[in-house]
């Protein structure tokens, strides 16, 4: 039950192209307000076409914040998006009784609703060591060990990105706390109402939007964005979907087909272990992409 008195985020969840960003504009019309992103990846200036942001058309409709707002030369964490995400709301809400929050990045969503621990800070010696051990035993060893560690967190994480991997023992052996357990905490009091709308799919549909937006991701230019981005590659914020498999091709290891056959399928990986993180939050209303009316129920109950 919602306090009346007081203002909604309304956040809108759900895997990666099921149409999050096309729901959440039509809402933010009928709601006369504005749109907080909330997709790590479109935090990125230099990121346009893999990340899919929202279209120049779909910005210019309505007022979007933390879209292309950061350099991936900065340095940017999850804590610091949840102080400016909070501050934004906060001066929104001076302005509108509702205001949005849509992306597919489960762990920010849980930054701003719950608000999250501060990972403990990591000694140089803890992360040489773990550095050396992963050199030498590699990317198997590490899966293993954050299996074994933290099951839960080893769930959802994507598990051939080894920063995530490694930050996961780095954390466990600086403060003995899984990363998984950082999530559980008690909760922050927001001074708000929050309203969760999660969009599900079948499987078959999600799968055929996923390879659809690839192949028009291609078409709009994906590659040339690629080429433009190589020598950047060693910042994280380019260890993602699309680009690694992109760099891997223009390195030579592959060719285009599959280079692009591999996107389509660690995208996939990305929205099954988004699927897994949104379904164990019981405060979601879940609806598909066609229950429009209901959704707006929902939210004006």
């Amino acid at each position: 039950m919602t306090n009346s008195n007081k203002k909604n985020l309304i956040v809108i969840a759900g895997p990666t192209a099921i149409g999050k960003t096309s729901l959440s504009i039509k809402l933010a019309k009928k709601l006369k307000t504005e749109i907080i992103s909330c997709d790590s990846r479109q935090f990125y200036k230099e990121l346009s076409i893999g990340t899919a942001v929202p279209s120049e058309d779909e910005l210019k409709k309505i007022q979007h914040h933390f879209i292309q707002n950061l350099s991936i030369k900065e340095g940017y964490n999850i804590g610091e998006f949840e102080k400016d995400a909070i501050l934004k709301i906060e001066s929104l809400f001076k302005k509108y009784n509702n205001v949005i929050l849509v992306g597919g990045s489960g762990l920010y969503i849980d930054a701003v609703c719950k608000g999250i621990d501060i990972l403990p800070d990591i000694s140089k010696k803890i992360r040489e060591n773990l550095n050396i051990q992963y050199k030498k035993n590699g990317l198997a060893w590490l899966q293993n060990e954050v299996k074994e560690l933290d099951p839960e967190y080893f769930e959802y994480v994507d598990t051939k990105n080894p920063q995530r991997l490694m930050r996961s023992l780095e954390t466990y052996t600086a403060s003995g706390k899984k990363i998984s357990s950082l999530h559980k905490k008690k909760d922050k009091k927001r001074d708000f109402n929050i309203i969760k709308i999660g969009l599900k799919i079948d499987r078959e549909s999600l799968y055929r939007k996923i390879n659809s937006r690839v192949d028009k991701m291609i078409s709009d230019g994906l590659i040339e964005e690629a080429k433009s981005l190589i020598k950047y590659r060693h910042y994280n914020a380019l260890n993602t979907v699309g680009y690694k498999e992109l760099f891997d091709f223009l390195d030579g290891n592959s060719n285009l087909e599959t280079a692009v056959e591999k996107i389509k399928q660690n995208t996939r990986r990305l929205a099954k272990r988004q699927i897994t993180w949104f379904k164990r939050d019981r405060s979601i209303n879940w609806f598909t992409i066609d229950e429009y009316q209901e959704i707006v129920k929902t939210i004006l109950q």
